[in-house]
């Protein structure tokens, strides 16, 4: 049967690794952003994305992911260029990019504005010409019923071939190479693509491994509490669907309470990353004003400040208007840099306000609205003395608000404006369609 590993080695495996996945301690106020080097600039390499980096730490930028790096296989190639996910060769960089010597130098520059780097890791499959499969190792594959490579059964990916976790020799490759990468480059550690599809005793067997060469932190393409197993952090798909759903007016705001109520069950050290869009949102199911409309923004407040790691996708702040083609040239443009300040502001807020801290270092959020306000989401977040008060209208008509809790006391800087606001245990006021208030008390400015 596909991917059994004997029970002996998986609860040996698993024993040997029973503490919890807390994340590096740089990380408990951290903030990530998403980079696809083809698009990000008319160069499409290494050395032309660097320029950037200075920018980006100003904006509060603080892991820089980068999607696939790796040489992209030729055969049943899609489009003219392919896609990233497909791997050729899991120990080296796509010469379209630049040199290998440019990336340690990108890596360098981006641990001197003391920033972290991380990169995508496609450990479900590779290409069906990667490097494995010309050294003679089919056996590590899938195969179909004549023998031949097999793409990942339930996909339409037939630009790859589905990796066959039942052979050790595979799994021991598989982590070397991420070795390489921690032992060549100095990178700060790994995005996993489709991570709930690969047999979790690899993921542990492989934290385990790669922690001995280098503290690393560790995010899953997955979703679920047993990821946590070996993942730092996690999607929050459901969430990011419940968001869309909302803008769209076909869930409202009890959806959000529910899910963070189910929220609860997650360990408290778990990281949940929060997004408004990423390349598989842009791509395939539509830009922020296609899926979000005119509640991109608010989404955008909410997926900062509600409880988790915020993510931002590259171009979001240059309100990226299009769907960046996969397996083409398509780069952004950066004429139109309109969201830098929101979006500064935002990351600026994660890292100083400790109740926006990520995980347990963080508050969870106490929602304060009135039941009777299906289309008002308020609450409140705390943690040692610093508090966070939001007041959002998910809703495309205007509506008034009113909230009487203890809790919301205090004076409180509004995050946009500035002003002061003092609040006892009242707040009440009105909001414009898809409108939002963020209110501060923040003692480590």
């Amino acid at each position: 049967m596909k991917r059994l590993i004997s029970l002996i080695f998986f609860f040996s495996i698993l024993s040997a690794y029973a503490q919890d996945q807390i994340a590096p301690d740089w990380a408990k106020n951290a903030t990530i952003y998403e980079v696809n080097i083809r698009q990000f600039t008319n160069e499409g390499t290494f050395r032309a994305f660097e320029d950037h980096l200075p920018r980006l730490k100003e904006m509060g930028v603080d892991i820089i992911w980068l999607m696939p790096i790796h040489p992209i296989g030729v055969k049943n190639r899609k489009g003219s260029l392919g896609s990233y996910y497909a791997v050729k060769d899991y120990t080296a960089v796509n010469p379209e990019f630049g040199k290998f010597e440019d990336f340690k130098n990108l890596v360098a520059k981006v641990h001197e504005l003391d920033m972290k780097i991380i990169i995508d890791w496609v450990a479900n499959h590779s290409s069906p010409d990667n490097v494995w499969v010309e050294q003679g190792h089919k056996e590590w594959y899938t195969l179909d019923s004549t023998g031949n490579l097999q793409p990942t059964i339930g996909t339409d990916w037939w630009d790859v071939a589905d990796l066959n976790y039942d052979n050790l020799e595979m799994r021991k490759e598989m982590i070397e190479s991420m070795k390489f990468w921690l032992k060549s480059a100095d990178i700060d550690g790994f995005r996993c693509d489709v991570a709930g599809w690969v047999p979790m005793d690899f993921w542990v067997d492989a934290k385990t491994q790669l922690d001995e060469v280098k503290p690393i932190f560790f995010l899953a393409e997955s979703e679920g509490i047993d990821q946590h197993q070996a993942f730092h952090m996690t999607y929050a798909w459901e969430f990011h669907h419940i968001m869309n759903k909302v803008a769209q007016g076909t869930e409202n705001v009890q959806s959000i309470i529910s899910y963070f109520e189910r929220e609860e069950n997650y360990p408290n050290h778990a990281f949940r990353m929060n997004f408004t869009s990423n390349h598989d949102e842009n791509s395939w199911n539509g830009t922020e004003m296609e899926r979000l409309g005119k509640a991109r923004m608010v989404m955008a407040v909410m997926a900062s400040t509600i409880m988790g790691m915020p993510l931002i996708y590259n171009g979001q702040e240059t309100s990226l208007d299009r769907r960046l083609q996969f397996f083409e040239k398509d780069s952004i443009i950066w004429d139109k840099m309109d969201l830098v300040d929101f979006y500064t502001t935002l990351n600026n807020l994660h890292h100083t306000n400790q109740a926006l801290w990520n995980g347990e270092h963080g508050g969870f959020p106490q929602i304060v609205s009135s039941k009777k306000e299906e289309n008002v989401l308020s609450y409140i977040r705390e943690k040692n003395g610093d508090k966070v008060l939001v007041v959002m209208n998910l809703s495309p008509e205007a509506k008034p608000y009113k909230m009487k809790n203890k809790k919301i006391k205090g004076i409180y800087t509004d995050l946009f404006s500035n002003e002061e606001v003092s609040v006892k245990s009242k707040l009440s006021g009105n909001l414009a369609p898809w409108s939002y208030r963020v209110l501060h008390i923040t003692t480590n400015k």
